[in-house]
Protein backbone atom coordinates (compact mmCIF):
# COMPACT_ATOMS: atom_id res chain seq x y z
CA UNK A 1 0.00 0.00 0.00
CA UNK A 2 1.24 3.50 -0.85
CA UNK A 3 1.78 6.06 1.86
CA UNK A 4 -0.79 8.86 2.12
CA UNK A 5 -0.21 12.39 0.76
CA UNK A 6 0.18 13.63 4.35
CA UNK A 7 2.89 11.06 5.10
CA UNK A 8 4.78 11.79 1.87
CA UNK A 9 4.36 15.52 2.29
CA UNK A 10 6.22 15.55 5.61
CA UNK A 11 9.34 13.85 4.22
CA UNK A 12 12.25 16.20 4.89
CA UNK A 13 14.58 16.77 1.97
CA UNK A 14 17.57 17.23 4.28
CA UNK A 15 17.37 13.49 4.97
CA UNK A 16 18.47 12.95 1.36
CA UNK A 17 21.69 14.91 1.53
CA UNK A 18 25.18 13.48 1.20
CA UNK A 19 28.65 14.98 0.70
CA UNK A 20 29.50 15.20 -3.01
CA UNK A 21 33.02 16.56 -3.61
CA UNK A 22 33.28 18.67 -6.74
CA UNK A 23 36.00 16.43 -8.17
CA UNK A 24 33.58 13.49 -8.18
CA UNK A 25 31.23 15.23 -10.63
CA UNK A 26 32.05 13.93 -14.11
CA UNK A 27 32.54 16.90 -16.46
CA UNK A 28 32.86 14.70 -19.55
CA UNK A 29 31.96 11.09 -20.38
CA UNK A 30 34.52 8.36 -20.88
CA UNK A 31 35.70 7.89 -24.47
CA UNK A 32 34.19 4.39 -24.37
CA UNK A 33 30.67 4.78 -23.00
CA UNK A 34 30.41 1.18 -21.84
CA UNK A 35 33.72 1.29 -19.95
CA UNK A 36 32.19 3.16 -17.04
CA UNK A 37 31.69 1.58 -13.63
CA UNK A 38 28.42 -0.19 -12.89
CA UNK A 39 27.21 -0.67 -9.32
CA UNK A 40 24.77 -3.57 -8.97
CA UNK A 41 22.41 -3.60 -5.99
CA UNK A 42 20.20 -6.64 -5.47
CA UNK A 43 16.96 -6.77 -3.51
CA UNK A 44 18.75 -7.99 -0.37
CA UNK A 45 20.89 -4.82 -0.34
CA UNK A 46 24.10 -6.53 -1.54
CA UNK A 47 26.30 -4.23 -3.65
CA UNK A 48 28.96 -5.26 -6.18
CA UNK A 49 31.10 -3.39 -8.70
CA UNK A 50 31.22 -4.19 -12.43
CA UNK A 51 31.72 -2.49 -15.80
CA UNK A 52 28.74 -1.30 -17.81
CA UNK A 53 29.81 -3.54 -20.69
CA UNK A 54 28.87 -6.47 -18.43
CA UNK A 55 25.23 -5.31 -18.16
CA UNK A 56 23.74 -7.82 -20.65
CA UNK A 57 24.93 -10.73 -18.50
CA UNK A 58 23.76 -9.08 -15.28
CA UNK A 59 20.17 -8.49 -16.38
CA UNK A 60 17.68 -11.17 -15.31
CA UNK A 61 17.01 -13.70 -18.07
CA UNK A 62 13.30 -12.86 -17.84
CA UNK A 63 13.86 -9.10 -18.15
CA UNK A 64 12.25 -6.65 -20.56
CA UNK A 65 14.37 -3.52 -21.05
CA UNK A 66 12.44 -0.29 -21.59
CA UNK A 67 14.17 2.98 -22.49
CA UNK A 68 13.37 6.56 -23.40
CA UNK A 69 13.95 7.42 -27.08
CA UNK A 70 13.74 11.20 -26.63
CA UNK A 71 16.40 13.36 -28.27
CA UNK A 72 17.82 16.56 -26.79
CA UNK A 73 17.16 19.62 -28.92
CA UNK A 74 19.40 22.66 -29.34
CA UNK A 75 17.09 24.54 -27.02
CA UNK A 76 19.32 27.52 -26.18
CA UNK A 77 19.12 30.44 -28.64
CA UNK A 78 21.32 33.51 -28.18
CA UNK A 79 20.15 36.85 -29.61
CA UNK A 80 21.86 40.25 -29.62
CA UNK A 81 19.75 43.38 -29.26
CA UNK A 82 19.91 46.20 -31.78
CA UNK A 83 19.72 46.53 -35.54
CA UNK A 84 23.43 45.77 -35.78
CA UNK A 85 23.06 42.76 -33.41
CA UNK A 86 25.82 44.15 -31.22
CA UNK A 87 23.77 45.02 -28.14
CA UNK A 88 22.96 43.11 -24.97
CA UNK A 89 23.03 39.33 -25.12
CA UNK A 90 19.59 37.77 -24.55
CA UNK A 91 19.41 34.02 -24.11
CA UNK A 92 16.14 32.24 -24.88
CA UNK A 93 15.89 28.71 -23.54
CA UNK A 94 13.02 26.82 -25.21
CA UNK A 95 11.23 24.60 -22.68
CA UNK A 96 8.07 23.23 -24.30
CA UNK A 97 5.89 24.08 -27.31
CA UNK A 98 2.80 26.25 -26.89
CA UNK A 99 1.49 26.72 -30.44
CA UNK A 100 1.35 24.24 -32.03
CA UNK A 101 1.39 22.32 -28.73
CA UNK A 102 2.26 19.07 -30.51
CA UNK A 103 6.05 18.67 -30.63
CA UNK A 104 6.20 17.21 -34.15
CA UNK A 105 3.88 19.86 -35.59
CA UNK A 106 5.84 22.62 -33.87
CA UNK A 107 9.16 21.41 -35.22
CA UNK A 108 7.62 21.13 -38.71
CA UNK A 109 6.31 24.75 -38.66
CA UNK A 110 7.52 26.86 -41.60
CA UNK A 111 6.57 30.41 -40.59
CA UNK A 112 5.68 30.76 -36.92
CA UNK A 113 5.55 28.89 -33.61
CA UNK A 114 5.45 29.70 -29.90
CA UNK A 115 7.33 28.21 -26.96
CA UNK A 116 7.37 28.50 -23.21
CA UNK A 117 10.89 29.74 -22.48
CA UNK A 118 13.30 30.87 -19.83
CA UNK A 119 14.81 34.23 -20.76
CA UNK A 120 18.33 35.04 -19.66
CA UNK A 121 19.23 38.70 -19.06
CA UNK A 122 15.48 39.28 -19.02
CA UNK A 123 15.70 42.81 -17.61
CA UNK A 124 17.42 43.98 -20.79
CA UNK A 125 14.52 42.78 -22.96
CA UNK A 126 11.47 44.71 -21.80
CA UNK A 127 9.83 45.29 -25.17
CA UNK A 128 10.29 44.97 -28.90
CA UNK A 129 11.42 42.09 -31.06
CA UNK A 130 14.79 40.39 -31.29
CA UNK A 131 16.16 39.33 -34.66
CA UNK A 132 18.83 36.94 -35.84
CA UNK A 133 19.97 36.68 -39.49
CA UNK A 134 20.64 33.09 -40.52
CA UNK A 135 21.77 31.10 -43.51
CA UNK A 136 20.85 27.42 -43.39
CA UNK A 137 22.29 25.55 -46.31
CA UNK A 138 21.45 27.79 -49.24
CA UNK A 139 18.44 29.35 -47.51
CA UNK A 140 18.72 32.85 -46.01
CA UNK A 141 16.21 34.08 -43.43
CA UNK A 142 15.70 36.33 -40.44
CA UNK A 143 14.46 34.74 -37.21
CA UNK A 144 12.37 37.08 -35.04
CA UNK A 145 11.52 36.50 -31.36
CA UNK A 146 8.66 38.38 -29.68
CA UNK A 147 7.80 38.09 -26.00
CA UNK A 148 4.06 37.55 -25.57
CA UNK A 149 3.60 37.21 -21.83
CA UNK A 150 4.71 35.50 -18.63
CA UNK A 151 3.92 32.13 -17.11
CA UNK A 152 5.44 32.10 -13.64
CA UNK A 153 9.19 32.45 -14.02
CA UNK A 154 8.96 31.62 -17.73
CA UNK A 155 7.79 33.57 -20.77
CA UNK A 156 5.84 32.69 -23.90
CA UNK A 157 7.94 33.63 -26.91
CA UNK A 158 6.68 33.63 -30.50
CA UNK A 159 9.20 32.89 -33.23
CA UNK A 160 8.59 33.97 -36.82
CA UNK A 161 10.79 33.71 -39.88
CA UNK A 162 10.54 34.84 -43.48
CA UNK A 163 11.51 31.73 -45.45
CA UNK A 164 8.88 28.94 -45.71
CA UNK A 165 11.49 26.55 -47.07
CA UNK A 166 12.94 26.24 -43.56
CA UNK A 167 11.35 24.47 -40.58
CA UNK A 168 11.73 25.41 -36.94
CA UNK A 169 13.55 22.12 -36.40
CA UNK A 170 16.17 23.21 -38.94
CA UNK A 171 16.42 26.63 -37.30
CA UNK A 172 17.19 25.40 -33.80
CA UNK A 173 19.50 22.70 -35.16
CA UNK A 174 21.53 25.36 -36.96
CA UNK A 175 21.29 28.31 -34.56
CA UNK A 176 20.69 26.73 -31.18
CA UNK A 177 23.01 25.25 -28.60
CA UNK A 178 22.55 21.99 -26.72
CA UNK A 179 21.76 22.77 -23.05
CA UNK A 180 24.09 20.81 -20.79
CA UNK A 181 23.34 20.64 -17.04
CA UNK A 182 24.35 23.73 -15.04
CA UNK A 183 26.13 21.62 -12.41
CA UNK A 184 28.83 20.74 -14.96
CA UNK A 185 30.07 24.31 -14.48
CA UNK A 186 31.38 24.65 -18.01
CA UNK A 187 30.24 25.87 -21.40
CA UNK A 188 28.80 23.65 -24.10
CA UNK A 189 31.47 22.02 -26.27
CA UNK A 190 31.21 20.58 -29.76
CA UNK A 191 31.55 17.07 -28.37
CA UNK A 192 28.36 17.51 -26.31
CA UNK A 193 26.27 17.39 -29.48
CA UNK A 194 26.96 13.65 -29.61
CA UNK A 195 28.07 12.88 -26.05
CA UNK A 196 24.81 14.25 -24.60
CA UNK A 197 22.59 12.01 -26.77
CA UNK A 198 21.79 8.34 -26.32
CA UNK A 199 22.59 6.06 -29.25
CA UNK A 200 18.89 5.21 -29.58
CA UNK A 201 17.50 8.78 -29.41
CA UNK A 202 15.31 9.77 -32.36
CA UNK A 203 12.27 11.73 -31.09
CA UNK A 204 13.13 15.45 -30.72
CA UNK A 205 11.84 17.29 -27.67
CA UNK A 206 13.99 17.14 -24.52
CA UNK A 207 16.03 19.93 -23.01
CA UNK A 208 17.99 17.44 -20.91
CA UNK A 209 19.20 13.95 -21.73
CA UNK A 210 17.85 10.77 -20.10
CA UNK A 211 21.38 10.27 -18.87
CA UNK A 212 21.21 6.64 -17.71
CA UNK A 213 20.99 5.78 -21.40
CA UNK A 214 24.26 7.55 -22.24
CA UNK A 215 26.22 4.43 -21.24
CA UNK A 216 24.67 2.19 -23.87
CA UNK A 217 26.50 1.37 -27.09
CA UNK A 218 25.23 -0.48 -30.14
CA UNK A 219 27.35 -3.44 -29.04
CA UNK A 220 25.76 -3.56 -25.58
CA UNK A 221 22.27 -3.33 -27.08
CA UNK A 222 23.04 -6.08 -29.60
CA UNK A 223 24.30 -8.36 -26.82
CA UNK A 224 21.11 -7.74 -24.82
CA UNK A 225 19.05 -8.80 -27.83
CA UNK A 226 21.30 -11.81 -28.45
CA UNK A 227 20.48 -13.00 -24.95
CA UNK A 228 16.79 -12.97 -25.76
CA UNK A 229 15.90 -9.91 -23.68
CA UNK A 230 13.34 -7.76 -25.52
CA UNK A 231 14.02 -4.03 -25.85
CA UNK A 232 11.16 -1.55 -25.95
CA UNK A 233 10.89 2.22 -26.41
CA UNK A 234 8.72 4.97 -24.97
CA UNK A 235 9.04 8.76 -24.87
CA UNK A 236 9.26 11.31 -22.09
CA UNK A 237 10.49 14.75 -23.09
CA UNK A 238 12.68 15.89 -20.21
CA UNK A 239 12.06 19.47 -19.08
CA UNK A 240 14.34 21.97 -17.37
CA UNK A 241 12.69 21.11 -14.06
CA UNK A 242 14.97 18.08 -13.90
CA UNK A 243 17.80 20.50 -13.02
CA UNK A 244 15.89 22.30 -10.30
CA UNK A 245 16.71 21.26 -6.73
CA UNK A 246 14.06 20.87 -4.07
CA UNK A 247 14.09 24.21 -2.24
CA UNK A 248 11.37 23.50 0.32
CA UNK A 249 12.08 21.84 3.65
CA UNK A 250 9.37 19.23 3.11
CA UNK A 251 8.38 17.40 -0.06
CA UNK A 252 4.76 18.45 0.33
CA UNK A 253 5.75 22.03 -0.55
CA UNK A 254 7.57 21.04 -3.75
CA UNK A 255 5.73 21.37 -7.07
CA UNK A 256 6.67 18.88 -9.78
CA UNK A 257 6.87 20.17 -13.34
CA UNK A 258 4.70 18.62 -16.04
CA UNK A 259 6.33 16.34 -18.61
CA UNK A 260 5.05 15.01 -21.93
CA UNK A 261 4.91 11.23 -22.34
CA UNK A 262 4.04 9.04 -25.31
CA UNK A 263 3.71 5.24 -25.30
CA UNK A 264 2.52 2.99 -28.15
CA UNK A 265 -0.71 1.14 -27.37
CA UNK A 266 0.95 -2.12 -28.44
CA UNK A 267 3.53 -1.67 -25.65
CA UNK A 268 0.77 -0.98 -23.11
CA UNK A 269 -0.89 -4.23 -24.23
CA UNK A 270 2.40 -6.09 -23.92
CA UNK A 271 3.04 -4.71 -20.44
CA UNK A 272 -0.47 -5.70 -19.38
CA UNK A 273 0.14 -9.31 -20.33
CA UNK A 274 3.83 -9.87 -19.69
CA UNK A 275 5.33 -11.97 -16.94
CA UNK A 276 8.76 -10.48 -17.61
CA UNK A 277 10.52 -8.23 -15.12
CA UNK A 278 10.35 -4.69 -16.48
CA UNK A 279 13.75 -3.01 -16.18
CA UNK A 280 13.53 0.74 -16.83
CA UNK A 281 16.51 2.63 -18.19
CA UNK A 282 16.61 5.88 -16.27
CA UNK A 283 14.24 7.74 -14.00
CA UNK A 284 12.38 9.17 -17.01
CA UNK A 285 11.38 5.67 -18.11
CA UNK A 286 10.47 4.85 -14.50
CA UNK A 287 8.16 7.86 -14.25
CA UNK A 288 6.56 7.08 -17.61
CA UNK A 289 5.93 3.42 -16.82
CA UNK A 290 4.52 4.13 -13.38
CA UNK A 291 2.40 6.94 -14.83
CA UNK A 292 0.87 4.41 -17.21
CA UNK A 293 -0.46 2.44 -14.26
CA UNK A 294 -2.00 5.50 -12.62
CA UNK A 295 -3.50 6.74 -15.90
CA UNK A 296 -5.05 3.30 -16.29
CA UNK A 297 -6.33 3.25 -12.71
CA UNK A 298 -7.86 6.68 -13.25
CA UNK A 299 -9.46 5.34 -16.44
CA UNK A 300 -11.01 2.51 -14.41
CA UNK A 301 -12.32 5.03 -11.86
CA UNK A 302 -13.58 7.37 -14.60
CA UNK A 303 -11.35 10.26 -13.51
CA UNK A 304 -8.76 10.35 -16.32
CA UNK A 305 -8.42 13.89 -17.75
CA UNK A 306 -5.08 13.74 -19.57
CA UNK A 307 -2.54 14.28 -16.76
CA UNK A 308 -1.28 12.21 -13.84
CA UNK A 309 -1.39 14.64 -10.88
CA UNK A 310 1.59 14.85 -8.53
CA UNK A 311 -0.12 13.23 -5.56
CA UNK A 312 -2.37 10.78 -7.45
CA UNK A 313 -0.47 7.63 -6.35
CA UNK A 314 -0.99 8.52 -2.70
CA UNK A 315 -4.57 9.80 -2.94
CA UNK A 316 -5.77 6.28 -3.75
CA UNK A 317 -3.29 4.45 -1.55
CA UNK A 318 -5.60 1.54 -0.81
CA UNK A 319 -6.66 0.79 -4.39
CA UNK A 320 -6.74 -2.87 -5.36
CA UNK A 321 -6.67 -2.17 -9.11
CA UNK A 322 -4.02 -4.49 -10.54
CA UNK A 323 -1.48 -3.42 -13.17
CA UNK A 324 -3.12 -5.78 -15.66
CA UNK A 325 -6.54 -4.23 -15.04
CA UNK A 326 -5.21 -0.67 -15.23
CA UNK A 327 -3.17 -1.15 -18.40
CA UNK A 328 -5.90 -3.16 -20.13
CA UNK A 329 -8.46 -0.44 -19.37
CA UNK A 330 -6.10 2.22 -20.71
CA UNK A 331 -5.38 0.28 -23.91
CA UNK A 332 -9.09 -0.48 -24.44
CA UNK A 333 -9.95 3.20 -24.04
CA UNK A 334 -7.28 4.28 -26.53
CA UNK A 335 -8.19 1.68 -29.13
CA UNK A 336 -11.86 2.53 -28.70
CA UNK A 337 -10.99 6.11 -29.62
CA UNK A 338 -8.96 4.96 -32.64
CA UNK A 339 -5.61 5.97 -31.12
CA UNK A 340 -2.42 3.94 -31.50
CA UNK A 341 -0.33 6.03 -29.09
CA UNK A 342 -1.01 7.16 -25.53
CA UNK A 343 -0.02 10.83 -25.18
CA UNK A 344 -0.38 12.67 -21.88
CA UNK A 345 1.28 14.81 -19.24
CA UNK A 346 2.60 13.57 -15.92
CA UNK A 347 3.58 15.31 -12.70
CA UNK A 348 4.10 12.11 -10.74
CA UNK A 349 6.41 12.28 -7.73
CA UNK A 350 7.90 9.00 -6.53
CA UNK A 351 9.15 9.15 -2.96
CA UNK A 352 9.72 6.74 -0.06
CA UNK A 353 6.39 5.08 0.69
CA UNK A 354 5.53 4.72 -3.00
CA UNK A 355 4.48 1.25 -4.19
CA UNK A 356 6.00 0.38 -7.57
CA UNK A 357 3.39 -1.17 -9.87
CA UNK A 358 5.17 -1.73 -13.20
CA UNK A 359 8.94 -1.35 -12.69
CA UNK A 360 10.89 -4.31 -11.27
CA UNK A 361 14.37 -2.86 -11.71
CA UNK A 362 16.18 0.13 -13.12
CA UNK A 363 19.42 1.33 -14.65
CA UNK A 364 20.21 4.78 -13.31
CA UNK A 365 23.03 7.21 -12.58
CA UNK A 366 24.08 8.70 -9.24
CA UNK A 367 21.92 11.73 -8.58
CA UNK A 368 22.28 15.14 -6.96
CA UNK A 369 21.84 15.43 -3.21
CA UNK A 370 18.36 16.56 -2.13
CA UNK A 371 16.79 15.85 -5.53
CA UNK A 372 13.49 14.21 -6.47
CA UNK A 373 15.51 11.67 -8.45
CA UNK A 374 17.22 10.54 -5.26
CA UNK A 375 13.77 10.25 -3.65
CA UNK A 376 12.75 7.93 -6.49
CA UNK A 377 15.80 5.72 -5.93
CA UNK A 378 15.13 5.69 -2.19
CA UNK A 379 11.55 4.57 -2.82
CA UNK A 380 12.79 1.64 -4.90
CA UNK A 381 15.38 0.55 -2.33
CA UNK A 382 12.96 0.75 0.59
CA UNK A 383 14.75 3.82 1.93
CA UNK A 384 18.13 2.05 1.88
CA UNK A 385 19.85 4.34 -0.65
CA UNK A 386 22.70 5.65 1.48
CA UNK A 387 24.87 2.47 1.70
CA UNK A 388 25.11 2.21 -2.11
CA UNK A 389 25.98 5.90 -2.42
CA UNK A 390 28.63 5.53 0.30
CA UNK A 391 30.02 2.52 -1.58
CA UNK A 392 30.19 4.57 -4.79
CA UNK A 393 31.93 7.46 -3.03
CA UNK A 394 34.44 5.14 -1.37
CA UNK A 395 35.23 3.25 -4.58
CA UNK A 396 35.92 6.02 -7.07
CA UNK A 397 32.60 6.19 -8.90
CA UNK A 398 31.88 9.31 -10.95
CA UNK A 399 28.60 11.14 -10.29
CA UNK A 400 25.76 12.91 -12.13
CA UNK A 401 24.97 13.12 -15.85
CA UNK A 402 28.29 12.04 -17.35
CA UNK A 403 29.17 9.79 -14.43
CA UNK A 404 28.89 6.07 -13.73
CA UNK A 405 25.79 3.88 -13.55
CA UNK A 406 23.92 1.54 -11.25
CA UNK A 407 21.62 -1.43 -11.80
CA UNK A 408 18.99 -1.76 -9.08
CA UNK A 409 17.19 -5.10 -8.85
Amino acid sequence: MNATPEQIGHIRIEDFNYPLPDERIARHPLADRAACKLLVRTADGAVTEHRFSELPGLLPADAMLVYNNTRVINARLRFRKGADHAGALIEIFCLEPVEPADYAQNFAATAMCSWKCFVGNSKRWKEGALTMPLTIGEEALTLTATRQGREGNASVVTFTWDNPAVTFSQIISAAGEIPIPPYLNRGTEDSDSTDYQTVYSHIDGSVAAPTAGLHFTDEVLDEISRRGIPRRELTLHVGAGTFQPVKSDEIGEHEMHSEFIAVPVRLIRELAGTDRRVIAVGTTSVRTLESLYHAGAMTVRGTWLGEVPQWEPYTHAGDDITPRQALTALADSLEGAGQDTFMAQTRIIIAPGYRYRIVSGMVTNFHQPQSTLLLLVSAFTGGDWRPMYDFALENGFRFLSYGDASLLL
